[in-house]
């Protein structure tokens, strides 16, 4: 049985059932789909978020396309991940290995590409006389969407769930690309042991950044935490903890990072203070720069409404966006809040709206979209 934590809206009970909706899109087209399948919903990501979407659409009996390079999210590479509900402790690789397990335990309803999306765009309806098709939805009408992926395949969908996460943000400073694997590092579970008996900077005060703090304790000899703003915006209580360990030498805030320094390695990290403008220069042989993510959302930004810092801006109560069913879930949107179970209760919200969506266009024709609040 399927675990409910609430109501969602109701679907009037005489516009078809979803297993209608399914079995009308699970036959082949004719050529004009390179897939051969002009599926349900098609789900970009395989995140926490894109996981519990295409679960949900599966139980919903939709036929569904997951596209992912990867499962996991940005959580594969954490090596302790203590707040997943359910799991006191568990490995970014254990949570994406349960991730991929539960997306595939339904073969019947959902097919996986491991590909990366370049482009979706809305494409003229199938007409109803295509077999295999629904009767009542119009050629013409731009209701269906074709998916395009880096490896030249194109795939079409009714909806699409774009669950595409967020990767990690630059500094854009002389050096930061030069040093790249060379003592500028972005994933302290990943490159932490390189800097045994090093001295080390890590710029960024949120979370990641203490968590990166916390990592390099293992290894390096001192830990140098900066911060751009004036006061550190993680965790008080990991931030804490971390104060107490005497390998943390100092906590630098209101810093304008301005080059990494290096020879054949890094050597330093050369800053100012905002509010001051006094530069300095701190004597380290790595730099880990911890200062958030960037929404994926290119693929989408000609289709959708993005703010201005990339994030899809979705209907927080049906997770529908700008443009009639594309709906969106997860660090990819405007949610402030990134976190995992977070993006696994929006990917839920998604999948139902999707499915929701999809009834009230069986039901009409041509296609008639409820109107985005």
């Amino acid at each position: 049985m399927d675990s409910q934590g609430g109501q969602t809206s109701p679907v009037q009970p005489d516009i078809g059932s979803s297993s209608e909706i399914a079995s009308s899109s699970s036959t082949p087209r004719n050529d004009a789909v390179e897939s051969g399948i002009l599926y349900d919903v098609i789900v970009i990501g395989g995140g926490p978020a894109g996981v519990a979407a295409a679960v949900y659409t599966a139980r919903k009996q939709l036929k569904t396309l997951v596209i992912a390079d990867s499962f996991g999210g940005q959580s594969l590479v954490s090596d302790d991940i203590q707040n997943w509900i359910g799991d006191t402790h568990i490995s970014g690789t254990d949570l994406a290995k349960k991730l991929e397990e539960h997306v595939r335990a339904y073969p019947d309803m959902v097919d996986i590409k491991t590909e990366k999306v370049t482009s979706v765009k809305s494409v003229a309806c199938v007409s109803s006389s295509t077999p295999g098709v629904s009767a009542g939805v119009s050629a013409g009408r731009l209701c269906d969407f074709e998916v395009k992926t880096e490896a030249g395949n194109t795939y079409k969908g009714r909806t699409v769930i774009v669950a595409s996460g967020a990767r990690r943000r630059k500094l854009g400073i002389p050096g930061e690309d030069q040093y790249g694997g060379k003592g500028v590092a972005y994933c302290s579970t990943c490159d932490a042991p390189l800097f045994k008996d090093k001295k080390v900077a890590v710029i960024g005060g949120g979370n990641a950044g203490l968590e990166a703090v916390q990592d390099l304790f293992q290894y390096a000899s001192e830990v140098y935490l900066l911060e751009h703003g004036d006061a550190i915006r993680g965790d008080a209580k990991t931030f804490e903890e971390i104060k107490k360990n005497a390998k943390l030498k100092e906590v630098i805030l209101n810093v304008d990072p301005l080059e990494v320094l290096g020879e054949t390695l890094v050597t330093g990290l050369k800053f100012k203070n905002s509010k001051t403008g006094e530069e300095k220069t701190l004597e380290v042989g790595g730099v880990f720069i911890e200062i958030g993510s960037v929404p994926n959302s290119e693929m989408v930004k000609d289709l959708v409404q993005i703010d201005e810092y990339g994030q899809i801006i979705v209907n927080f109560q049906h997770a529908r966006t700008s443009h009639p069913g594309v709906f969106a879930a997860g660090d990819v949107t405007n949610d402030p809040y990134k976190q995992n179970n977070i993006s696994v209760g929006d990917g839920v919200r998604a999948a139902l709206a999707a499915h929701a969506y999809l009834l009230d266009r069986a039901k009409a024709s041509p296609a008639e979209e409820r109107p985005h609040a």
